[in-house]
């Protein structure tokens, strides 16, 4: 468990929490977005600018974002191209937040939003070019208590969630899909390396920056291919 990921998560989940002058828009890559209350603010942190631009989205293919949040990344995947995009989010009011930027944008016709725990609002054999998740990546501390409604945007106990994304996420893929995370050196990359070899699949760093924030951190996408795949490449 990394001590640095928890001091960041719970940061964050107070910052959330206790923040008495949330916009209701606020701007971000030269847009504006409309946020609603128990929904994660892109405005605390720069991971989702910064993830949303180093994507590489599929040019007229399908886009699948997990844990969408307010719809920032699956807004700008229509925007940047793709031909159909299913944004998901646990959390009711995501959903609506990310719908309501869809339209907002001009790109409703091109983005669903779907409620669901991961893969389970899909549709069976719905596959996808490329998937991608901006991840709760912090291991939770032992006790930890949801007190806001709002940990699962920073908390994954144990990883079961990415454990998850990684054992489904490749039969959700086109033939030559993408698996996509965004991540961060604060996560337990140990136990990533551990779930990921468990699924046969190999870790690739695709994009890292290092960023001074409330802490030094270096956030990162990373791709996961099957073992057999990279070891042909």
């Amino acid at each position: 468990m990394n001590a640095r990921g928890i001091a960041r998560g719970e940061y964050l989940h107070r910052k959330n929490a206790e923040d008495t002058d949330r916009p209701t828009v606020f701007t971000l890559l030269d847009r504006q977005w409309e946020l609603l209350p128990n929904v994660f603010s892109p405005a605390c942190t720069p991971a989702t600018g910064l993830f949303t631009t180093w994507l590489e989205y599929p040019a007229g293919g399908t886009f699948l974002e997990m844990g969408c949040g307010a719809g920032v990344t699956a807004v700008t995947a229509a925007l940047s191209g793709c031909r159909a995009v299913t944004a998901v989010d646990i959390n009711a009011f995501a959903v609506e937040n990310a719908r309501r930027n869809a339209l907002r944008h001009g790109v409703a016709d091109r983005v669903r939003v779907l409620r669901g725990d991961l893969f389970d609002g899909l549709g069976r054999g719905e596959t996808f070019d490329a998937i991608y998740w901006n991840s709760n990546f912090v291991d939770a501390p032992p006790g930890f208590i949801d007190d806001t409604g709002l940990h699962l945007a920073f908390f994954d106990p144990g990883y079961r969630a990415h454990e998850r994304y990684l054992r489904e996420g490749p039969a959700r893929l086109n033939p030559g899909g993408r698996l996509l995370l965004g991540f961060s050196d604060v996560g337990n990359t140990a136990l990533l390396t551990r779930l990921a070899k468990e699924c046969d699949l190999e870790m690739v760093l695709v994009h890292a920056e290092r960023r001074s924030l409330d802490q030094d951190v270096e956030l990162q996408i990373i791709e996961f291919r099957r073992a057999s795949r990279s070891a042909a490449e």
